[in-house]
C-alpha cells in the first residue's frame, strides 16, 4: 500500500509498526458516520481500513450515524474484536490529523495495554470513583499539548468504567468551541461544568474529577 491509497505520510506509515505490531491485547475500532456525507468521514474510513489491513491486532467497523452524536465522524476504541468487544468509553470526534494522530495512537495503546501507563497511585485513587464523569478534551491538529493531555485521560477511562473521555477536534467543529466559549487549547471540561486549560499532571486531573463529582 502506498501513500496514494492510505492517509498517512511516509514517515508516519514507517513508524506505525513499532506502535501497533506488538499490541498485547486486540483492539476493535468503530467509526460512526457515513463516508458519503463528508470528506472527514470518508478519510477516517480509509484510515481504519488501512490499519485493519496491516495490523492483525486491530479490527475495524463502520456503523451508521447515531442521533445521540452531534458531530461526525465518531471513533470508539474498544477492547477485543468485532465478535466480542468491550466499550471503555474512549472516543475521538473528528478526523484525527496532525498532532491528533498521536492522540489516536494513544487511545489504541491505552485500550490494548489496559491503562497500565498510569501512575500506580492514580490507578489506586481511581478505584474509589463510583460516579459517572464525562471528560471532553478539546484540541486541534496543530495543538501538540492536546496529545499530552489525551494520554492520561484515555487511560483513566480504561481503568475506571465510570469515566468516559471524548477527544474533540475543535478546529473541525467551531460550534463545539462556541458552546463553551473556548479561548485556549487544550481545554478540558468535566461533566459540562468544571473547566481546565493547558497541560496538567495526573494528580491535578484527579482533583478536578473530584470537584466535578461533588458539583454534579
Amino acid at each position: 500500500m502506498d501513500d496514494i491509497s492510505h492517509p498517512f505520510d511516509a514517515e508516519t506509515w514507517e513508524q506505525l509498526p513499532a506502535l501497533f505490531e506488538k499490541l498485547p491485547e486486540p483492539v476493535h475500532i468503530i467509526m460512526w458516520g457515513d463516508p458519503m456525507e463528508s470528506v472527514a468521514e470518508k478519510e477516517t474510513a480509509v484510515l481504519l481500513q488501512s490499519l485493519a489491513e496491516r495490523f492483525s491486532q486491530i479490527t475495524t467497523q463502520t456503523l451508521p450515524r447515531r442521533i445521540n452524536y452531534d458531530f461526525y465522524p465518531v471513533l470508539g476504541v474498544m477492547g477485543g474484536s468485532a465478535d466480542k468487544w468491550h466499550d471503555f468509553g474512549v472516543r475521538l470526534i473528528g478526523l484525527p490529523n496532525g498532532y491528533a494522530m498521536t492522540s489516536f495512537v494513544t487511545a489504541v495503546q491505552a485500550v490494548s495495554f489496559q491503562g497500565m501507563t498510569l501512575e500506580a497511585m492514580t490507578r489506586i485513587k481511581l478505584k474509589q470513583l463510583n460516579k459517572p464523569v464525562t471528560v471532553e478534551l478539546f484540541s486541534a491538529a496543530n495543538n501538540e499539548a492536546g496529545a499530552l493531555m489525551a494520554q492520561p485521560l484515555f487511560n483513566m477511562a480504561v481503568v475506571n468504567e465510570h469515566i468516559r473521555t471524548f477527544f474533540i477536534m475543535a478546529d473541525q467543529f467551531p460550534t463545539a468551541v462556541n458552546r463553551y466559549s473556548l479561548n485556549y487549547l487544550p481545554h478540558m471540561v468535566l461533566n459540562g461544568r468544571v473547566h481546565m486549560e493547558g497541560v496538567v499532571d495526573e494528580e491535578e486531573i484527579l482533583k478536578q474529577i473530584a470537584t466535578a463529582v461533588k458539583s454534579s
